[in-house]
């Protein structure tokens, strides 16, 4: 890119090798934009040059200086205590406009790689509550900003459909429930009956053998079983469906643990084979007391698996499959342990690509300080946040804007992306309390700012249509220059979020470009001017609107044209 940070790096490099030094392979990430332009467009600090290059930094910046020759569009370099501080002139804006194409900020980092991405999962028998929020859009997220970034990325839905509580809700079922009644009442009536278990089992502990006895049949292939069974997944599945088409989501592959039933005798004799299995009070065992870890559970004494074998053999399907090279998990941090558990006694078999295996953890979700458990029926649907979201959302779109065509639609997308972008907003790994307030609020740094920033831009190429280029001589002012300057850390940003597995990024990112754009188009007219002028800003608003539209859809909010 003809941009200041890339003739900058250039320049540094050039005179690097004339003084004789050598730089490291990651200089480029070293650069920073100052946060007062009055020490450069883009600076370089030589303090992380000093253990390379084995001086002191202040040392470092005027040797670099000494032995630099600057591009054009570069005017100065001044070596200021330990930073290389680059000053542009502002005709570098006028190309730097130019170079934001369609392709902007594809870093390409992940070309000719493929990842593998588990998210959602969502346990079947249950509707989706606040508590599924987190791992659905983090995981959307973060699979939309590697594809961004080149990957090959499938996305698995790997829903919860095996294990002791099967067992539980097939004795509910066949205690208090009837087949009637679920066709009448759906997955409400499986919500029911397993929040009867639980309160019923505190009062008669031996429901819970009857459960491990019914899961024990179900894995045996109890033909009743498993058609009971099948009906609790046929309606969790349209149930999930109509939620993630609310959300924009789809999914490459729906494989929930009952698939890898058959192959999990499979990975439990590889760990007998290799030693790695051990008998602990009638339990099978991996002893990973060397890495300061409990033992990882594989099978239980009544010999029914558990979640390390179904994960385990999983992953080993899922690298044949597709040869990922990441495979990741979103879950909450809770979980951090099972995955360490697994990935290490994945490793110690001797599995290549262990090292390839990812958790990304993130915090707890509580609606007013309380955490979720659909075990005691205290939960918030995550459709009803919608309805509160999308209400709102219409009330204050009619306020505003009486006449504009398609309210329902808008309202839908401001709604439901201001939910999204307030589960986005915020590092992933902090907890996040939900309340009316805060998750429906539409003023401050929220999902609808930045959809009516991204409207507000639509409106103006609207009333300009054809009328773009950055054609005839520009010199453009500090507030031009400072919303290019902000697009242009775009491919920073997008590289960071992929590399860290961060959505937050992007959010932040949108926030502050946003704060930039609407500076500028309250300080500089548009419509009225002509010439030289209007073109150049009717393409620094168009180019605007484009990077805000492809991070709206990265998050998985929708574009609005107009609010």
């Amino acid at each position: 890119m003809n941009d200041i940070k890339s003739m900058a790096l250039e320049a540094v490099l050039g005179a690097l090798h004339k003084a004789g030094m050598t730089a490291p392979e990651e200089l480029e990430s070293y650069f920073e934009t100052p946060a007062d332009s009055k020490n450069g467009d883009i600076s370089l600090p030589c303090f992380r040059l000093a253990k390379t290059l084995r001086a002191a930094p202040p040392l470092i910046a005027a040797k670099i200086k000494e032995n630099i020759s600057l591009p054009a569009g570069i005017e100065k370099v001044e070596a200021v205590g330990g930073y290389l501080n680059f000053y542009a002139g502002k005709a570098i804006y006028l190309s730097m406009l130019e170079g934001i194409d369609e392709d902007f900020g594809k870093t390409g980092m992940g070309n000719g790689k493929t990842l593998v991405i588990d998210f959602s999962s969502p346990n079947i028998a249950k509707r989706f509550h606040l508590g599924h929020l987190g791992t659905t859009v983090i995981g959307n997220a973060v699979r939309n900003i590697y594809k961004f970034c080149g990957y090959n990325t499938v996305a698995i839905n790997y829903l919860g459909d095996w294990g002791t509580q099967n067992g539980k809700q097939i004795v509910a079922y066949k205690k208090w429930s009837s087949r009637e009644r679920l066709e009448a009442d759906g997955i409400k009536e499986l919500e029911r009956i397993y929040v009867m278990f639980g309160k019923e089992a505190e009062k008669d502990p031996s429901l819970n053998d009857q459960a491990r006895a019914a899961f024990r049949e179900l894995e045996n292939g109890n033909k009743e079983y498993l058609e009971i069974w099948q009906l609790f997944k046929d309606i969790s599945l349209r149930e999930y469906s109509e939620t993630y088409k609310r959300l924009g989501i789809e999914f490459d592959v729906w494989a929930g643990e009952s698939m890898y039933t058959a192959k999990m005798p499979e990975i439990v004799q590889e760990l007998r084979d290799k030693n790695l299995l051990k008998l602990d009070d009638g339990a099978s065992i991996v002893d990973l007391s060397e890495w300061n870890m409990p033992p990882a559970l594989i099978l239980k004494s009544d010999g029914t698996t558990l979640y390390p074998s179904r994960d385990m053999a999983a992953a080993k399907d899922r690298y044949n499959t597709y040869n990922f090279d990441v495979c990741a998990y979103v879950t909450s941090a809770g979980q951090s342990l099972h995955f360490a558990q697994w990935f290490k006694v994945t490793e110690l078999m001797g599995k290549e690509w262990a090292k390839n295996l990812v958790h990304i953890p993130y915090g707890t979700m509580s609606f007013g300080g309380e955490k979720l458990a659909s075990r005691t029926g205290n939960i918030i649907l995550l459709n009803d946040v919608f309805d509160e979201a999308v209400a709102k959302a219409k009330a204050i779109i009619e306020e505003k804007n009486a006449d504009l065509n398609d309210k329902d639609g808008v309202s839908e997308a401001v709604g439901i992306g201001a939910v999204i972008f307030g589960a986005l907003s915020n590092s992933r790994i902090k907890d996040t309390d939900f309340t009316w307030e805060g998750a429906l609020s539409f003023e401050g740094n929220t999902g609808p700012y930045v959809q009516y920033t991204y409207a507000r831009a639509a409106s103006v190429l609207r009333k300009t249509e054809g009328d773009d280029g950055c054609e005839g001589e520009y010199t453009p002012n500090e507030d031009e220059i400072n919303l290019i300057k902000q697009l242009y850390t775009f491919p920073d940003r997008m590289r960071a979020a992929c590399e860290d597995n961060e959505p937050s990024y992007i959010a932040r990112f949108m926030l502050d470009t946003c704060s930039a754009f609407n500076k500028f188009y309250h300080n500089c007219t548009i419509l009225r001017e002509s010439g030289a002028t209007r073109r150049f800003r009717i393409k620094l608003t168009a180019a605007t609107k484009q990077i805000l539209g492809v991070s709206l859809d990265i998050l998985g909010m929708r574009r609005t044209e107009e609010i």
